[in-house]
């Protein structure tokens, strides 16, 4: 009768542990897009591993934290503001080693729309870090074409394509 007991009750703890872990980190999400939008430098970036990584939506906007993107963020923070985007829809992911998750969400921008953020988390200490973090704007299939063809004619005006 123990052993029925014991693995059920092991399942609950797990559950529960994993679910801790899940709102930890979409804690941890969630402030660093409010840190944005107040323009809260050290906060902001004190969300990032120190050799953590913000993908842009440009082809060349791939910012290592150190020196370009706290370079790029103290400029755009200057002025007390930044960009504001909320989690809409987010799932995260978690490896079994409890110390890495990855997570996908739909942010919203009022002034911008729909746009998808990818990252991946990792535990150092007992803080969850975001390592990398991706933004993609969300194309619907039927426009695709059109952003095909406008994309090709701007990359035609690029030097080196």
């Amino acid at each position: 009768m123990k052993k029925l007991l014991t693995f059920p009750l092991l399942l609950v703890c797990l559950t529960t542990f994993a679910d801790n872990r899940e709102e930890t980190i979409g804690a941890v999400i969630d402030d660093f897009h409010a840190a944005a939008a107040a323009g809260d430098r050290d906060r902001y970036l004190s969300h990032m591993t120190e050799d953590g990584v913000f993908m842009g939506t440009d082809e060349w906007e791939r910012w290592p934290k150190n020196p370009d993107f706290t370079e790029y963020v103290d400029g755009r923070f200057q002025r007390g503001t930044g960009w504001t985007y909320k989690s809409v829809e987010r799932v995260i992911n978690l490896m079994d080693s409890a110390d890495v998750a990855w997570f996908d969400e739909v942010v919203f921008s009022e002034t911008n729309g729909r746009f998808r953020g990818t990252g991946v988390v990792v535990k150092q200490d007992d803080d969850w870090k975001i390592a990398h973090y991706a933004m993609s704007f969300l194309i619907y299939n039927e426009d695709w074409p059109a952003v095909v063809e406008m994309t090709k004619k701007t990359a035609a005006g690029k030097p080196g394509n």
